[in-house]
């Protein structure tokens, strides 16, 4: 059996709010993608961020793998690291999503605004929220 494809996202929390995107399939989704040949997954994600948004990441810890069903019966595996904005917060939107939006953390849930987010982005979200944050990022 053939492992399932491999796709890196990133989990971008800023002033009390996450990026997420908007796919061809109407779901919210963390930014990221698959690694080219050869490179890493902080590389890769790094990459993805700013292809995908136009944003600098700097790449913090790991904070979950597991198998999603992207559609039925084709899963890919998803690898979340927590990442911190490195530069401007203005977001613009790529050709491969609909929407790229700042989402405030408490309007969180298995939907926004009428989408679904997958339930694992949700737990790596919440894993992020959950970590000592760096300095400029921590409640006073």
């Amino acid at each position: 059996m053939t492992s399932p494809p491999l796709s890196i996202k990133g989990v971008v929390i800023h002033e009390g709010c996450v990026l997420l995107l908007v796919n061809e399939r109407d779901e919210w989704d963390l930014p990221g993608g698959r690694p080219d040949a050869g490179e890493g997954h902080r590389a890769a994600l790094a990459r993805e961020v700013r292809e995908e948004t136009g944003l600098s990441v700097e790449i913090g810890a790991l904070l979950d793998e597991h198998l999603f069903e992207v559609l039925p019966q084709r899963f890919v595996k998803i690898v979340a690291y927590a990442c911190e904005l490195s530069g401007s917060t203005k977001a613009m939107l790529s050709h491969e999503h609909l929407d790229v939006r700042w989402v405030p953390l408490d309007q969180l849930g298995e939907t926004i605004d009428g989408r679904r987010l997958p339930v694992g982005y949700l737990g790596a979200i919440r894993q992020a929220i959950s970590q000592p944050r760096s300095p400029s990022e921590r409640e006073v």
